[in-house]
Parts: structure tokens; C-alpha cells; sequence
């Protein structure tokens, strides 16, 4: 008996071991094509009910799913917050309107909106002002209890939180929050560089840029890099240098304070519409249980249109509002990014049955460089959205090869031979190159695929871009698809 198990887990070793070896024989051609060192994650199947796996090499590998992550999270929010979602927000009271004065408190109830803009502010208030209030006796209230915790993910690089990409997903939002910068170099060497930003954006902008030559072969030039420090109250100082002869440069940036922010711009909104205010402007991060009068209201567009967005832009901030989201609607408590991380998995288990198990969601954009997830799960995730694709109609919503989205102008899909067939979500972080979807055969049928590619670090020569290995890598690969 004891003979016997050992044979059979000898019979199971050697068919593994077989079935890998298959699967790095069918990737073969293609492996050398990438830098020494790095690691790869395929995964290939048919879309059917019991699908046929074409390739299977490391697919039970955790890698780092960078913004690949998105479509965990797109189909979370559809299965349960519905495609019809909207975020709100609120202008309320709790006082009377008397002789146009608002005799108690104005509460904006913040929602975490990633799009709402200072042109639907100014209408909100141009409501208050056409239901009779010249002035506010009382404070202003910024209701935020939406969201609990850091506003910044856990495992988010530090490095990068002045981004633009990397604006934190808050309750309070107002234009994205991030602002555009402009430098410009000195006339000569050794000048000071010449900052401006918009009076529009309520913000202090400092600098001590040296202007160096262009061609500068000094020391201290090579590694004088252009830096930003972010201060408090969304006081921002440029470092570093910039070289001489340039044109002005535009840079976007984060908003780091999102409160001062916001109610800057609110009391320069107030003033414009004329109506008086003296108290103060109060946040409150507990909700707020006395019923309250409504006054006005702003609604985002329906989250079917938020994915879209989201999927084909990548956007990182409608990604993330919508993950802290979840958390909040499904405990029912301010959300949090745990309680995020945990809805999503509960959510997917009991609507799609997919058990993510032991993945790491440390967030909804996949900026994240602490989140993990293997290529089986992800193609769960695949399989599902394509067996449902009548009423979840997430395939349209990804980005089209030559199309549209970030894979209109991808260079391993240029060839026409590639346009229109595969629709997929892109993933990128530093020395990350990931890749998920489906390509498009004839009479409607589709491949998933997942692609995780880690440890990507490419000497380049001459003018060749980093990626140089990645295009010809998936040139070669995804060819064979297309032409089955």
C-alpha cells in the first residue's frame, strides 16, 4: 500500500514536470527575447464553458498585478454596486432659510466623487443662491465620513505621491486634485529657473531650480535631478536643475492637503456668488445622524460610464474611490482599505464564485507594490467576465489594440494585423509589464490571456526605448494568436 502512494505521487511528479516542461517548450522562441533575469507568468485558455488551457507556464506564481488589478475591481463594482451607481453629493442644513439667511449650518456631504469638478460646485451654489440665501449664519460642515484611515494605500511609493497619477483617493475631491506647474530655465547658467502656477489653483509654489548647460559634463550637473518637496498646506518647492535652452515645461501634480484645498476654493466661490460668510469651515469624519433639510445636489455620471473611463485610461483615482467605495456600502461603516480588500473577495465568492483566496488587494488601482495575485486567479476573474458578457458588457469597456485607450498606440500592436482583436488591460509599475484580457477570433470567440512580466531591466542602445525587449517579446508571442 505504502508502495503504491509513492508510485503515484512519483506518476503526478513527472506529469507535472512534463506539463511544465511542454508549457516552456511552447514558450521557448520567445523567452530569449526578454533580459536576463526576468520572470514570466503565462496564462492562455479558450473562452467556453469548459475552457481548453493553450499555455499554462508559473500561472500559479504570485507577481505584482500593477493596474491589471482594475479589472478585479470593475467587476466588483458592477456585480454589486450596479451599472446604473452614482456618487452624491449633498448640500444640507440643519436651520431654516429666514429673510435670505441660512440660520444654521451648511453640511456638504463629500462622497468621494473622482470626478466632480469646481464648475458643479459653483452650480450647487448658484442653487443655494436661487433658494434665497445671501448669507450663512453658521459654519460649514465638510462631511467625509465616506472613508476612514490613510487616504494613501499601504505599499503606494513614496516618491511618487506628489504625481498626478498618484493623487489620493479621498472624500473630497474637486478636479482630480492635482494642479499643472510651469518652469522655465534661466538665460544664462547658473540662473535661477522661472516657476509659475494658475491663480486658479489655491496653492504656493517655491523654487530654487539652477539653470544648467545643456550639454553640461560637470559632476554635480550630472546628478542634479529635478525634485519636488511638498510642504504643509499645499506648499510645494521645486529642487534640483533644469537645463538651459528649454522651452517652459508643464508638470501636474498631486494636491497633498485635499481639505485646505477644497475649501479654498470654495470660499473663493462664495465670494464670487456673493454670498456672505464669517464662520468656519468644520470637518466632521463621523457621520451625521439629525435629519437634515436638502438644498442641492451633485451626481456623478453612472458608474457604467466611470468604468469605462477607468479601464481605458487606466485612471487610478475613479479605481480607487470606487474600491474604498465597495468597503463602505457593503459593511455599511466608513471604508477602509481593508474592509475594501475584504468586500471585494466576499463580493466575488458569493456572485461569481471566484475565490481569490490568499491574493493581497492593498487597493483598487494596482499602484500598490505590496498587492499579489497569481495568473490563475486573474483568468477566473476573465472567464467570468466573457461567460457574462451580455449583461456585464465589460469587454467593450477595455482598451482596443490601434484603437483606443492605453492600447491605441502600444508598439508590440501596431501592425494592422492587431488592430480591433485584442482587448485587454495593461499593468505597469517599474520593472513590471502585465497584460490581461482577450483577443477576438473570428465569429465572436475569444482567448483570455494573462501576461505578468517582473525583474524587467533592459540596457538600451542608442535611442531605443526601455520597453524594446517587452514589444518585440509580445510581437512575436500574441502573433500566433490572432492567427488561429
Amino acid at each position: 500500500m505504502k508502495m503504491r502512494r509513492v508510485l503515484i505521487m512519483l506518476m503526478m511528479y513527472f506529469i507535472a514536470t512534463y506539463s511544465f516542461a511542454d508549457d516552456k517548450a511552447k514558450l521557448a522562441p520567445y523567452l530569449p527575447l526578454l533580459p536576463k533575469g526576468t520572470d514570466i507568468s503565462i496564462l492562455v485558455q479558450s473562452v467556453e464553458k469548459n475552457p481548453t488551457t493553450i499555455i499554462a507556464y508559473q500561472n500559479h506564481q504570485f507577481m505584482q498585478p500593477a493596474s491589471v488589478q482594475k479589472l478585479i475591481t470593475a467587476l466588483t463594482a458592477q456585480l454589486f454596486l450596479g451599472k446604473d451607481f452614482r456618487f452624491i453629493t449633498r448640500m444640507q442644513t440643519d436651520g431654516k432659510i429666514i429673510n435670505r439667511q441660512l440660520k444654521g449650518n451648511l453640511i456638504i456631504q463629500m462622497s468621494g466623487d473622482p470626478t466632480f469638478t469646481r464648475t458643479q460646485l459653483d452650480e450647487m451654489l448658484t442653487v443655494l443662491k436661487l433658494k434665497g440665501i445671501d448669507k450663512i449664519n453658521g459654519n460649514i460642515i465638510i462631511d467625509t465620513s465616506i472613508f476612514k484611515g490613510h487616504d494613501k494605500a499601504s505599499g503606494w511609493s513614496w516618491n511618487n505621491l506628489t504625481a498626478s497619477y498618484n493623487t489620493a483617493p479621498s472624500a473630497i475631491i474637486i478636479d482630480q486634485n492635482y494642479f499643472y506647474a510651469g518652469i522655465l530655465p534661466g538665460k544664462k547658467v547658473g540662473d535661477k529657473a522661472t516657476t509659475s502656477v494658475s491663480s486658479l489653483y489655491p496653492i504656493k509654489l517655491t523654487s530654487d531650480v539652477r539653470t544648467i548647460a545643456k550639454n553640461s559634463q560637470a559632476f554635480e550637473d550630472k546628478y542634479c535631478e529635478l525634485d519636488i518637496i511638498s510642504l504643509e498646506k499645499n506648499h510645494y518647492h521645486l529642487t534640483g536643475c533644469i537645463k538651459q535652452n528649454r522651452d517652459k515645461s508643464y508638470f501636474k501634480f498631486a494636491v497633498m492637503d485635499n481639505l485646505d484645498y477644497f475649501s479654498r476654493i470654495l470660499k473663493s466661490q462664495l465670494v464670487t456668488k456673493k454670498i456672505q460668510f464669517t464662520g468656519k469651515m468644520i470637518e466632521t469624519k463621523k457621520p451625521i445622524q439629525k435629519n437634515l433639510v436638502p438644498l442641492a445636489i451633485n451626481q456623478s455620471e453612472p458608474l457604467s460610464e466611470l468604468l469605462t473611463v477607468m479601464l481605458k485610461k487606466s485612471n487610478n483615482l475613479i479605481a480607487d474611490t470606487i474600491f474604498r467605495t465597495i468597503g463602505a456600502h457593503y459593511f455599511k461603516i466608513p471604508g477602509t482599505w481593508k474592509s475594501a480588500s475584504d468586500a471585494t473577495k466576499a463580493i466575488l465568492l458569493s456572485k461569481a464564485n471566484i475565490d481569490l483566496g490568499n491574493a493581497v488587494l492593498n487597493d483598487g488601482s494596482g499602484l500598490s507594490r505590496l498587492n499579489l495575485i497569481d495568473a490563475d486567479k486573474l483568468m477566473s476573474v476573465l472567464q467570468f467576465i466573457a461567460a457574462n458578457d451580455e449583461t456585464l458588457h465589460l469587454i467593450e469597456k477595455l482598451p482596443i489594440a490601434g484603437v483606443d485607450g492605453t492600447l491605441q498606440y502600444r508598439r508590440s500592436f501596431t501592425s494592422s494585423d492587431f488592430k480591433s482583436t485584442i482587448y485587454a488591460k495593461t499593468g505597469y509599475l517599474e520593472g513590471n509589464y502585465n497584460l490581461a484580457g482577450f483577443i477576438k477570433l473570428k465569429e465572436n470567440k475569444y482567448i483570455a490571456f494573462v501576461q505578468f512580466i517582473t525583474g524587467y531591466s533592459y540596457i538600451k542602445d542608442n535611442n531605443e526605448p526601455n520597453n524594446t525587449a517587452i514589444i518585440n517579446f509580445e510581437k512575436a508571442l500574441y502573433k500566433n494568436f490572432i492567427s488561429r
